[in-house]
């Protein structure tokens, strides 16, 4: 895949407060280099949606972040929640994250992520349009 980056996410995400900024900053490094890896001709494009930092392919499906004023301990990753996204995730990662219904995995602003899972399903999610026919999106 090819990244295309837009300086109006990055700016956005820089006027969080500081640990709100490195950890929204992590999660989009995540899926650039989770995007990277996807051998495919595609390209995720960075931009905002709803005034929040989005990542979409052609192939995949539009997963956005965000940190909220009103919840300043934890930040979030949504899906779309129409998809069979995050019912994938809560099938194989119950035990991993803490979802909001089908549409968001939420992290603790304190606690480590779980990387490799989360590349995860970062994958799938960029991936979904060629994979949603498949049970359990062919894990």
């Amino acid at each position: 895949m090819v990244f295309i980056e837009n300086q109006d996410t990055f700016s956005l995400i820089k006027t969080y407060p500081d640990i709100a900024c490195e950890k929204l900053l992590f999660l989009r490094n995540l899926i650039i280099e989770t995007a990277l890896d996807i051998e495919n001709e595609s390209i995720v494009h960075e931009t905002l949606k709803w005034g929040e930092p989005s990542y979409t392919s052609k192939n995949g499906s539009t997963i956005r972040i965000d940190w909220k004023e009103e919840y300043p301990d934890q930040y979030m990753m949504y899906f779309h929640c129409k998809t069979k996204l995050i019912d994938t995730f809560k099938e194989i990662y119950s035990d991993t994250f803490i979802y909001d219904g089908n549409r968001a995995i939420i992290f603790n602003i304190a606690a480590d992520i779980p990387t490799e899972e989360l590349k995860h399903c970062i994958q799938l999610s960029l991936t979904y349009h060629s994979i949603k026919h498949l049970p359990l999106l062919g894990v």
